[in-house]
């Protein structure tokens, strides 16, 4: 339990994928009550640099309902960080070898709902296609539906200094925790705090340093801007759901998701539902965790249903 809120914890697990590359996750659990009857576990996927903690606003909210898991992607959180194995296809059997150890496919024909963040959204994506028919569901939370290539014009390495942070942050923990807290004081709290912890590491000096090391941090990216999101969504077989925080882009946005959803219904599959938060920033489960929640617990609910 929580000594700050009384709340349920966490358990966290590793599954090894090859000696030496371990993926962990973080379990709040199966309901195991009947609550959860006929409905599929989800699997959380954070975005760039982040760690599982970020999902607890919403898997708090689920886990009295649904088996709720969040992964630590390879070179992030808890998770080894191997030089390789920062593509599609890996990333993808990382989160299959998550969902099968975590006991959220326990049997043939079992399925699981994918959310993922950011960058986790674009590694959820390539997950449901290696799922294929085991995915009960995707939801892409403000991620997941863009070509950084063509959307940017920048290169990775380009695309990394423009997203780098003021040096100032790094300063201290104080300073750090600081920074994140005034993004919105109200929604800060002790989950929020360990999310920001588990993202750095205090060195000795008494500054802070990325705890997600450079190389995974820049194969990462790598991937990123790989993905197709044409490709990719127009073959995901399981429901598709977009929420959507604030963009700049308005009117391109639209005709994105217009071309997705020609290309999902020339395939015969449904289009993209969204959902607009767009009085929200990117951080999404941070701001709008209900929305987040209820979102991913209707995607479950959706098989469920007679």
């Amino acid at each position: 339990m929580d000594a700050i809120s009384g709340r349920p914890e966490p358990e966290g697990f590793l599954v090894e994928i090859v000696p030496g590359e371990r993926i962990h996750f973080l379990d709040w659990g199966n309901p195991g009550d009947g609550a959860a009857a006929g409905r599929p576990g989800v699997l959380l996927v954070h975005g760039l640099s982040a760690t599982a903690w970020v999902w607890a606003p919403v898997a708090r909210r689920l886990q009295a309902s649904i088996h709720t898991v969040a992964i630590d992607l390879r070179g992030h959180g808890l998770s080894d960080a191997p030089t390789s194995g920062y593509t599609a296809e890996q990333l993808a059997e990382d989160v299959v070898a998550v969902a099968e150890g975590a006991g959220l496919l326990p049997v043939t024909g079992s399925q699981v709902v994918l959310a993922g963040h950011g960058y986790g959204a674009i590694v959820a994506t390539w997950s449901a296609l290696a799922l294929g028919a085991r995915c009960a569901g995707l939801v892409l939370v403000d991620g997941g539906w863009q070509d950084l290539a063509a959307k940017t014009g920048l290169s990775p390495d380009e695309w990394l200094l423009e997203m780098a942070e003021p040096p100032g942050i790094f300063s201290s923990m104080s300073a750090y925790l600081a920074d994140r807290r005034d993004f919105d004081p109200g929604s800060w709290d002790g989950d929020q705090e360990r999310a920001a912890r588990s993202t750095v590491v205090e060195v000795p000096a008494g500054k802070v340093v990325s705890a997600t090391r450079p190389h995974a941090v820049a194969a990462s990216v790598e991937a990123m801007f790989t993905y197709d999101p044409i490709t990719s969504l127009g073959a995901v077989e399981a429901p598709v759901t977009a929420l959507l925080a604030a963009d700049e882009e308005g009117g391109r946005r639209l005709a994105q998701f217009a071309e997705l959803d020609a290309v999902r219904r020339k395939a015969g599959l449904g289009p993209i539902r969204r959902i607009d938060l767009s009085t929200a920033g990117h951080n999404l489960m941070r701001y709008r965790p209900a929305e987040v929640s209820a979102a991913i617990l209707a995607a479950a609910e959706e098989l469920a249903a007679p």
